[in-house]
């Protein structure tokens, strides 16, 4: 009898080690949306969500977890190493999906009321780049369409934006995210009304 609930408990942990991984595994293909949806349909209800309440194209929302984390939920900036070889501190404490930084985290769950919002979790992620893009349209008037300033404004904060032509480095990223954003949308267009018909969950 005990063997039998000690067999039971291994096997429910192990169900859920598998679950666990099934959901926070970075998807095959990151750079075609309709394979990140077609693994993770939950995603695409998620994303949908954020679109209805912020108005943020589920194009743009991918474009800029692509390029902040490759889709990676545990990701972190780089160490900063000193003469190039001990590992130092971290640039910043930007961590997962949406490598947002505490501070504005903290600001996102405060005005959202979410408080239990994780940076590990997709579903709260792109709710936060929802709601971040909303407040840059307000604030900049930047369209929520505009991949390549709405990523500026992410990436550089809002008081930096009117800094961002001296920095040729963040104007190649948004450029880049302009262009992912572009192939999202195309890719998505197509896939569309096989995702809307969609009724199970895939994680």
């Amino acid at each position: 009898m005990v063997q039998l609930v000690i067999l039971k408990k291994k096997l429910f942990f192990l169900f859920l080690f598998f679950l666990i991984s099934a959901c926070s595994s970075i998807p095959k293909n990151t750079a075609d949306g309709c394979s990140i949806f077609s693994e993770r349909y939950l995603w695409y209800k998620y994303a949908k969500k954020t679109e209805r309440k912020w108005g943020t194209p589920i194009y743009i929302q991918l474009a800029i977890i692509k390029m902040e984390s490759d889709f990676d939920w545990l990701a972190k900036p780089e160490r900063t190493k000193i003469f190039k070889v001990i590992p130092y501190k971290r640039p910043s404490s930007s961590f997962g999906y949406s490598q947002a930084v505490k501070g504005t985290w903290k600001q996102y769950k405060i005005e959202t009321g979410n408080k239990f919002a994780t940076r590990t979790r997709f579903k709260d992620s792109v709710d936060f780049i929802g709601w971040y893009t909303n407040k840059t349209e307000k604030i900049l008037k930047i369209s929520k369409k505009d991949a390549f300033r709405q990523y500026i404004a992410y990436h550089e904060g809002w008081g930096n934006y009117k800094n961002y032509k001296n920095n040729q480095k963040i104007i190649i990223l948004a450029t880049k995210v302009e262009k992912q954003s572009k192939k999202y949308r195309i890719q998505l267009k197509k896939f569309e009304k096989r995702l809307n018909r969609k009724k199970f969950i895939v994680f």
